[in-house]
């Protein structure tokens, strides 16, 4: 080598050049940032932007923050909020946490705990609106057991608490039940072999080490409680809370400089809770080193039993609150004619108004599910898989999971603001099927993003850098290793789009037409017309329909699964 060809001193290296595939990558990231930017931080800086704004668009800076906190109506319903939500904390959290222990620190039959992990699950695949329904039914002024109430009103608070805890108690048990199994058994051994009690060992190791995943549960159920509105709308009756105040402002009294002020306020515990749960979620992974052993329960007769008596009585819980449903949508009218009759879903779904509403929320949930899974593993893939994107990465994995701490009422609320602007050039998409879609895609992002992330992690990069250093496209390894290596996760967060697009309400109170009511929108005005048996029918029939969707899912993953990932079962031969 001559001197000639040697590198000048003090010269910077010569800057290596993007391929092909590379800035495609940047082109597909750019793409899914432009994506969230709009359809995420435009809104929520849209609802910032109104709360310091007068109705003539002049600057007023904090005067409406100031005029809520000094009226006391206003001031009520975020302590309503607050209050509320710390007490479904505190039955949902320990209650869920006794299941997921019987379910992963006991020696019960199989079967057993699979059946009370499928009961579980069910309020998951229900409209909020379904267990205020069920709760009014048994409950209410006719209700079948209101004698044991006496004079007191399930109507307000103890209706709200109720209500919330049935639909936040499958969110708590998953994120306990994975905790729980996250047990080194050498601990235990030792407590053991040193003879230590039950009792102790609980208190010093089953505790200490759940720590993570109880926070976690804990802030998951409060903001979801503090955001949610379906439950409080039915049930609340003259008990007001930040979801419902953020309706009556935006929709009763057309007031959005105030609906954005409240919107803000409901948007701060999320925000913290979520920063809390994230940090936590980090701490979890870190429970469980290479030298770990897995715990094994050893039979207990009379712990085990006791505890599968505590899930024989929630599960019976669970089912008397959706079968009060399904039983109130069959007769007449409670509790004056129990006459068998589908009368109800006649109505429901092709007599009044709201026809519609049913067949609009499957296209939502159809088109969120395939349009979802694309976008969502698309953006984790480019993330994950591509080298050198510097700050776009970080930039973009902030605005995905950005979005689970944004509730879903502040959402529809920044996308009026936003698009329903005349100088918006994306306004074309307001009172639109299209703006349906890309809400539930934007609110339920995160929980599809990390997925498709821990998914791909799983994969060697290696595959990626042989492909770069044989020149083959990226997009050839793409369709061909990794798609088929990742299926089960496509395929579960296509059925997770499809089941959450069926029940939300939140995000489509505020961006539904009378030509694209949804089915969860319409169970809500049926109940506040008085037609209970109709709003039932609707719901039940969500249920129904998302529990077929998730069977027929089951089905056609082994059949997928068998076809493109036999190498998985070459590999353990």
């Amino acid at each position: 080598m001559t001197t000639a060809t040697l590198p000048a001193r003090g010269r910077a290296a010569p800057r290596q050049r993007w391929s092909r595939d590379e800035w495609i990558a940047r082109a597909m990231m750019l793409g899914a940032m432009a994506l969230l930017l709009a359809f995420l931080i435009a809104p929520l800086f849209s609802i910032l932007v109104n709360a310091v704004l007068d109705k003539e668009g002049h600057f007023v800076g904090l005067a409406h923050f100031s005029a809520y906190f000094q009226t006391p109506s206003l001031l009520r319903a975020a302590f309503n909020s607050v209050w509320v939500a710390l007490a479904v904390v505190l039955v949902s959290v320990p209650t869920a946490f006794v299941c997921a222990y019987a379910l992963t620190r006991t020696s019960l039959p199989g079967p057993f705990k699979a059946t009370v992990r499928l009961i579980a699950l069910i309020p998951l695949l229900a409209p909020s609106l379904l267990s205020a329904i069920s709760f009014v039914q048994w409950f209410g002024n006719q209700g079948v057991l209101k004698f044991l109430l006496g004079d007191f009103s399930i109507y307000g608070a103890p209706g709200i608490i109720l209500a919330e805890v049935y639909n936040t108690f499958p969110h708590a048990l998953m994120i306990l039940v994975t905790a729980l199994s996250l047990a080194d058994g050498r601990l235990y051994e030792a407590a053991a072999a040193l003879r230590t009690p039950p009792w102790r060992q609980f208190l010093t190791i089953t505790l200490p080490s759940s720590k993570y995943g109880l926070i976690s549960a804990c802030t998951v159920v409060f903001t979801y409680v503090v955001s949610d509105f379906g439950a409080p709308k039915v049930i609340g009756g003259n008990f007001n809370v930040l979801s419902v105040d953020v309706y009556k402002q935006v929709v009763g009294q057309l007031n959005f400089s105030m609906g954005a002020v409240v919107g803000m306020l409901l948007l701060v515990p999320s925000i913290v809770s979520f920063s809390i749960d994230y940090t936590v979620r980090r701490k979890i992974k870190a429970q469980l080193t290479a030298r770990s052993v897995p715990f094994t329960p050893k039979p207990r007769r009379v712990a085990d039993a006791l505890l599968a008596l505590f899930c024989v009585g929630v599960c019976c819980m669970l089912l008397a609150t959706i079968g009060m449903a399904l039983y109130t949508s069959v007769i007449k009218l409670w509790p004056y004619d129990l006459t068998f009759t589908l009368d109800h879903y006649r109505f429901a779904l092709f007599e009044s108004d709201m026809a519609d509403a049913y067949t609009n929320s499957l296209k939502v949930a159809f088109v969120t599910a395939v349009l979802g899974s694309v976008i969502v593993f698309l953006g984790a893939y480019v993330i994950e898989k591509t080298r050198n994107l510097g700050w776009m990465r970080n930039a973009m994995h902030l605005m995905a999971v950005l979005s689970m701490a944004v509730p879903g009422l502040v959402l529809g609320l920044g996308y009026v603001m936003f698009f329903n602007h005349p100088a918006n050039p994306l306004n074309f998409l307001y009172n639109t099927m299209a703006i349906l879609v890309i809400s539930m895609v934007i609110h339920y992002y995160t929980s599809s993003h990390l997925t498709a992330v821990t998914a791909l992690q799983q994969i060697d990069n290696e595959f990626e850098a042989v492909s770069a250093s044989l020149k083959v496209p990226f997009f050839k390894t793409f369709l061909r290793v990794t798609v088929p290596v990742c299926l089960p996760a496509i395929l579960e967060i296509g059925r997770y789009f499809f089941v959450v697009s069926m029940a939300s309400l939140s995000a489509a109170i505020f961006l539904y037409t009378p030509e694209t009511i949804l089915a969860s929108v319409a169970i809500m005005h049926l109940d506040q017309a008085g037609d209970v048996g109709p709003a039932a029918a609707l719901a039940s029939l969500i249920v129904v329909t998302s529990v077929v969707v998730s069977v027929l899912y089951s089905l056609a993953t082994r059949v997928l699964l068998a076809r493109t990932q036999a190498w998985r079962h070459l590999r353990r031969g």
